[in-house]
């Protein structure tokens, strides 16, 4: 790559450029909350959204795509801080459906790194670890080949424990998203950095930070049952994932991804602000600017704080940014120039950076007037500590459960302060505490459903198009301010929700629930047709995220079997499908509980009968 800066547009670029090269079709990202996809909280890979055309539904823009995907994952919330380790991030990515495998993609894989055109590594740099085989499936010896021939054309002798590294099925095979789904080996390339080994066994993944994941090849040659079981997949398919951030320190020889163009603005605005500054600090700026970027993105996206499911984790994402920003001397009314600096590299947030500094200010109020006390009595609780059989220090559970009811202190918040300490949380006694109080814990990425838009099950798909009709009954009653601002179904339940500003009295309830039943009574026909944006605007079609599906859109409209294409339909939106075909296999719709899912946003729990 010689001496020439790796910006991360230019890194997206070069993508962008050599998969049109090979027939890979640009498509747009998707949001960062799935749609009608309770498999997951948030979108967490680029594969997300495609499942279902990885199962084998035909794409509209083709089988070979290429794009970026912002995405969110918050099991490792608690690394936030090291040098790598990030909450929002953003991966690029190309797949094959069903069209290019292996033969093609390492190839390319290689020529995109190692040519002085593209990436321009050293080869003698690289190197790649594959899956070394288990009990439930063989070593991926065809990858391993593939590899060898690679590093041959640059005169290097490869083989497996030298460059090419067979690890396990959790190192090396790709799960899918949730309880089932699409699956696979893969191979992942690594960049030597240059430091010292860490000792003679120093490998990739060792941890030490000698090597540093650029890229990984997922092969989705199977398909994982809820049940544990595998099996072929109808079509194989390419799934690649090349973080921006961490790719961009790792080709600039940066010391962290902190230190990339992407968080430049970020980092140098919390310099400004903040009051106290040394290596003691470091770790705090990286965990408030990584967590306000991401609670950023999120509220972009339409999920507001809360203390259920999405919200909750906006919650945690900011009360702990506030108490780490405490530690900078943050001054009051800081979101603002934050926000401004975040969305100099993030396009995504243009014109929304007072909005989303507005929502987080109300957030750090709420949390403010009860931290400092909460901090007074974690160190008296944590006085109290007791010692487990085992020797442990130990923060009880019921104190921790106190911390949250009483001073609004997520889990993991107390945890972090008792880690701090030497301490633990008796996490199973704060789950019974929270149990016998008739809450539902929602820790990160723990809160999970079944079904959705991947699940494409018959009360799956029923639920899916009630979804539509409930829509468009509440903009019928309530008005066109009405939009989707999210939804989770399962084969047993929907549930939706929706921007308005009141609690909807029993006579809207009623009303919305008559219009849907009479339009399941009348049972309408499904029907849907590929169109482009323009189209879709001009059919009058609803579409909170068209962007999503690429082009052409799928526009699906539930109308009278004999409409025509200009008469009035009950219901039109872009949508990735699939549903039913008539609306009289819905049965009954019911609606049992319409609340407040944040500011502004309403929600409807409903079923079929």
């Amino acid at each position: 790559m010689g001496d020439a800066l790796m910006t991360s547009s230019l890194l997206r670029g070069k993508f962008f450029a050599f998969f049109a090269q090979r027939g890979c079709a640009l498509v747009p990202p998707a949001p960062l909350v799935p749609e009608n996809d309770p498999s997951a909280l948030f979108v967490s890979a680029g594969m997300q959204p495609l499942v279902p055309y990885l199962l084998g539904e035909p794409h509209p823009a083709g089988r070979r795509l290429v794009n970026a995907q912002r995405c969110v994952r918050t099991d490792d919330i608690e690394l936030v801080g090291d040098a790598a380790h990030l909450t929002f991030f953003e991966m690029l990515g190309n797949w094959s459906l069903g069209d290019y495998f292996r033969a093609e993609m390492i190839p390319w894989s290689w020529e995109f790194l190692t040519s002085p055109e593209w990436l321009g590594l050293d080869p003698h740099r690289l190197c790649v670890t594959v899956f070394g085989g288990d009990e439930r499936g063989p070593r991926d010896e065809e990858t391993i080949a593939l590899w060898q021939a690679q590093f041959a054309r640059a005169s290097i002798v490869a083989s497996p424990g030298d460059r090419i590294f067979p690890m396990g099925r959790g190192e090396n095979w790709w799960g899918p998203v949730g309880a089932s789904g699409p699956c696979g080996p893969d191979t992942e390339m690594f960049y030597d950095t240059g430091r010292p080994r860490c000792s003679a066994r120093c490998r990739p993944n060792c941890g030490c930070g000698k090597y540093v994941e650029v890229w990984n090849d997922v092969f989705m040659e199977y398909e994982q049952a809820s049940d544990g079981s595998i099996r072929p997949l109808a079509q194989r398919n390419v799934d690649t994932g090349m973080g921006v951030e961490r790719t961009v320190a790792a080709l600039n020889c940066l010391p962290s991804v902190f230190d990339g163009d992407m968080f430049a603005p970020l980092m140098a605005c919390l310099a400004g602000l903040s009051r106290h500054q040394g290596p003691e600090q470091q770790v705090s700026a990286r965990i408030v600017a990584d967590h306000v970027r991401a609670a950023a993105h999120l509220i972009a996206d339409g999920v507001v704080a809360s203390n259920a499911e999405q919200g909750y984790v906006v919650r945690r994402l900011v009360r702990r940014a506030v108490r780490h920003g405490r530690l900078l001397g943050l001054p009051p009314g800081c979101w603002q120039p934050l926000i401004t600096a975040v969305a100099a590299t993030h396009p995504a947030l243009h014109g929304k950076a007072a909005a989303i500094a507005e929502h987080l200010g109300e957030e750090q109020t709420r949390f403010e007037q009860t931290l400092e006390r909460g901090l007074r009595h974690f160190e008296r609780l944590a006085a109290k500590r007791f010692t487990r059989s085992d020797g442990i220090s130990t923060l009880g559970g019921e104190d921790a459960f106190e911390l949250f009811a009483t001073y609004g202190f997520p889990l993991e918040m107390t945890a972090e302060l008792a880690r701090e300490r030497g301490l633990r949380v008796d996490r199973e006694e704060f789950q019974r505490a929270f149990a016998q109080h008739q809450q539902r814990s929602r820790q990160g990425v723990e809160a999970r459903f079944a079904g959705g838009l991947a699940d494409r099950s018959e009360p799956a798909l029923r639920y899916h198009t009630a979804t539509h009709l409930l829509h468009a009954a509440l903009r019928q009653v309530l008005g066109p301010h009405v939009e989707q601002r999210g939804s989770h179904i399962n084969a047993q339940r929907l549930r939706f929700d929706f921007s308005h500003p009141a609690r909807l009295s029993p006579a809207q309830l009623q009303d919305v629930e008559r219009r849907v039943n009479e339009a399941i009574a009348r049972d309408l026909e499904v029907r849907w047709e590929e169109m482009d944006a323009e189209q879709a605007r001009r059919s009058g079609a609803i579409g909170l995220f068209p962007e999503r599906y690429g082009a052409p859109l799928r526009v699906y409209a539930i109308c009278a079997a004999d409409a025509g294409p200009t008469e009035v339909t009950f219901s039109r939106e872009v949508c990735g499908g699939p549903h039913v075909s008539h609306t009289g296999a819905l049965g009954t719709f019911r609606i049992l509980r319409e609340q407040s899912a944040g500011s502004g946003v309403r929600r409807i729990r409903a079923v079929l009968q």
